[in-house]
């Protein structure tokens, strides 16, 4: 009999075993509600007023007696107070604290304090935001979300792509509506040719006219040549697409003018001429320069082109994505004009403090410190901006190659037609022979 009992011991022991591993690897949501978040929630409680002390959160009462100017000659010990917390909210990703801040206090003492908040809870990472003033909020997340990434659900809308799956675990889109023109900032290797091909993937449905510049000889870009109107592989070449785009740009205008409207998306169905994305891969190699003054010439028509794109083309129908490794001054004065037209930021890993401080310094002094933290092996992560303003880390869907040429491929028949950016090219080629 003992015998029998030991070996039942021993399978269900085993048995334990693997389903505690299943459970901690896949960690379904039942998991959290159960054990991970009355565990979590009882490390808040107890270690609230201990973490408040040591990050200077906690502040000191006077005594009521024994004060002789500012120095304490009797009375009651200085007692620290920790300020009023909230009872720790379970949400699916991890929880939610609400702090009232002391008199004087303000968000950024906190912000200073997360990774402590961190260490002492035994989570991911703590985000501190203050949804109104006096109060600060606090949100936990349990493990990291973007570690296996699914992919998030989003209404399908007219220049709306959906790239992946937010920290929040809610849906990262790209509303070229909403934010007309974005750049998109990271070193080799670090997932920007995996978004690029995410976002052609998502537009190839749509009725929009996809135009691609890609210096490095359209060794990206070019797998994609199917879909796309046109395609600059060359310097000289984008500087002809760029022309045949601004004098179309132009030609909105005066429709525009002619019908009493202030926006393309005002005109009648059969007047709306088709929007247009342009892709720039690798944004340096059209403000550099060999030194010569074809180069220089070149690179300067470039530079005022873009600019005049992004800053007249979002009531067009003309959108601008700018990806490269860095996008600052020492591309020249007009690449830093062309960034601060680029409303929508991503950066991911990057090699230098500089680039990150470049891409997201002007909108979120926050999100540099968030950027600078992704790793190497974290392929396809970034910090992006929402349209309120705020950040996020989020994870690019990865689309393998063949899916997105065999896409683009499909919908080939969807391309419109651009006769200017024919015309420019043709006459290019033919100046050329």
């Amino acid at each position: 009999m003992r015998p029998i009992l030991l070996a039942f011991g021993l399978a269900v022991l085993a048995w334990v075993l693997v389903v505690g591993d299943l459970v901690r690897r896949h960690r379904p949501a039942w998991h959290w509600y159960l054990v991970g978040y009355p565990a979590a929630a009882c490390r808040v409680v107890f270690t609230w007023r201990k973490v408040a002390m040591l990050n200077d959160l906690a502040v000191s009462r006077r005594p009521p007696r024994g004060l002789l100017g500012e120095l304490v000659v009797k009375g009651d010990p200085l007692r620290p107070v920790a300020p009023r917390v909230s009872f720790p909210c379970a949400t699916r990703l991890g929880l939610t604290v609400i702090v009232r801040l002391h008199a004087g206090q303000t968000p950024a003492t906190y912000l200073k304090a997360a990774d402590a908040f961190v260490h002492a809870w035994k989570v991911h990472a703590v985000r501190v935001t203050s949804p109104e003033r006096g109060l600060v909020l606090l949100t936990a997340t349990a493990t990291d979300p973007l570690e296996r990434p699914g992919l998030a659900t989003a209404p399908a809308e007219l220049l709306s792509a959906l790239i992946g799956v937010l920290e929040s675990g809610g849906a990262w889109v790209m509303n070229l509506r909403l934010v007309p023109h974005w750049l998109i900032a990271g070193a080799t290797r670090s997932g920007k040719s995996t978004l690029l091909a995410r976002l052609i993937t998502q537009l190839a449905t749509q009725p929009v006219a996809l135009v691609g510049i890609d210096c490095k000889g359209g060794m990206e870009l070019g797998l994609f040549a199917g879909r796309l109107s046109a395609l600059a592989t060359c310097r000289r070449e984008a500087v002809a697409v760029l022309s045949a785009l601004v004098v179309d740009m132009q030609d909105r205008m005066s429709a525009c003018r002619s019908a009493g409207v202030r926006s393309i998306w005002e005109l009648p169905d059969k007047l709306r001429p088709v929007p247009v994305v342009v892709i720039v891969d690798e944004i340096a190699e059209l403000y550099l320069s060999d030194g010569t003054r074809e180069s220089k010439a070149e690179a300067d028509q470039c530079s005022t082109l873009l600019l005049r794109l992004a800053q007249l083309g979002a009531a067009l129908g003309m959108h601008l994505v700018v990806a490269g490794q860095r996008v600052g001054s020492d591309l020249g004065p007009g690449a830093t004009a062309l960034r601060a037209q680029l409303g929508g930021r991503i950066c991911h890993r990057v090699n230098d403090p500089g680039t990150a401080e470049m891409t997201l310094g002007d909108l979120n002094k926050d999100a540099v410190a968030v950027a600078q933290s992704i790793t190497a092996e974290e392929h396809g992560v970034a910090v992006c901006t929402g349209p309120d303003g705020g950040w996020s880390r989020a994870r690019s869907h990865l689309t393998p190659t063949e899916e997105a040429v065999a896409t683009a491929r499909k919908y080939a028949a969807l391309t419109p037609e651009l006769p200017g950016l024919t015309r420019a090219l043709a006459a290019l080629e033919g100046d050329e022979k």
